[in-house]
């Protein structure tokens, strides 16, 4: 049987008839399934009656609503994320910078140059490939939740911790080449952090019990299987967020004193995403009911990292925490059990 390959839908959004009818011709001549709108509100409804449109070509000067109102509104009501792409004229300046800081992605100067413009849409569809292949790899953790029975929200909490720590550390200490995007790469691969569970075997995984020595060996190996299967993956695609992703799986329970594992590493040498994270982890877990232990609450919680800085944890992660304490404690009321 054969499967036809579905074709991307993308809206040309702009008052000229014309000007829609010339760019319509060029993206299905690309094999694109043009949908068309007249004004803002016109867009809105389109892309509300069908999700999968996720490509946004929108002039700015139209009736009723504006592209600058359509873009805001798309940003604030939006379910998946839409590439949008704004046709502005090469001298306005202002319109474009306008347009970029309410969600714009990219621009095309008019007049629109049909290979730019096939171009610039193909960039956007990468971007929501991406996408797509980052919701891949949070199903593959959540599985990995599942399996050690950690109901709730645990991947969210982490998530938002290794966030509000990484984007600390990026602000506070410059010396340590941590980039706001890289804080945030580090946020979005953090639950990938206990995928290697998904291999450790169930009597040992939910042992409401102390482990044997001889299964404390086996649960530990739960870092270098986690970090085995993303390097793999990441020896195909060379993707930055996917070595992040192995540095944190790997690396997640080496200490800052060098007593962790698997490697343990000492200090510096741990990987400075694999530190963030390794604080991030352990909060939730202490303040966290797991099938061995009650939860904690955050004061004891805050008391236990005071008491590791310098041993479990970098000083300078504590530090950070202690900096946005009151904002983890908002993440923690806020994603409970």
């Amino acid at each position: 049987m054969d499967v036809q390959q579905k074709k991307t839908k993308v809206l040309v959004t702009d008052e000229d008839m014309a000007q829609r009818l010339i760019l319509r011709t060029n993206l299905e001549s690309d094999g694109y399934d043009v949908h068309e709108a007249e004004n803002g509100f016109d867009a809105l409804e389109k892309l509300s009656d069908d999700p999968g449109i996720r490509l946004l070509l929108t002039d700015l000067a139209m009736p009723e609503m504006d592209g600058y109102d359509l873009i805001r509104s798309v940003r604030e009501n939006e379910l998946r994320y839409t590439y949008i792409i704004v046709l502005t004229s090469i001298e306005d300046r202002n319109s474009l910078l306008k347009a970029l800081s309410l969600g714009a992605d990219d621009y095309l100067t008019k007049p629109v140059f049909p290979d730019e413009l096939k171009l610039r849409l193909r960039g956007g569809t990468r971007l929501l490939k991406l996408e797509s292949q980052e919701a891949l790899i949070f199903s593959m953790a959540k599985l990995s939740e599942y399996r050690s029975e950690e109901t709730g929200f645990h991947l969210e909490r982490v998530s938002h911790y290794t966030r509000l720590i990484a984007r600390d550390i990026s602000k506070h200490h410059p010396e340590l080449g941590l980039s706001l995007s890289m804080a945030d790469e580090i946020a979005r691969v953090s639950p990938l952090h206990d995928l290697g569970k998904v291999a450790i075997p169930d009597k040992i995984l939910h042992k409401p019990g102390k482990l044997t020595q001889e299964e404390w060996e086996v649960m530990k190996t739960h870092t270098t299987i986690g970090g085995k299967m993303i390097k793999e993956i990441y020896d195909k695609s060379g993707s930055l967020y996917l070595w992040l992703a192995y540095e944190i799986a790997m690396h997640h329970h080496e200490r800052w004193n060098g007593r962790g594992y698997p490697f343990g590493l000492q200090g510096k040498n741990i990987p400075i995403s694999a530190r963030i994270m390794a604080l991030a982890d352990v909060y939730d877990a202490v303040c966290s009911k797991r099938c061995y232990k009650d939860s904690f609450p955050h004061e004891e919680a805050k008391a236990l990292l005071l008491g590791e800085r310098g041993e479990h944890f970098d000083p300078n992660i504590v530090d950070a925490f202690l900096r946005q304490e009151d904002a983890c404690l908002a993440v923690k009321e806020r994603f409970q059990k």
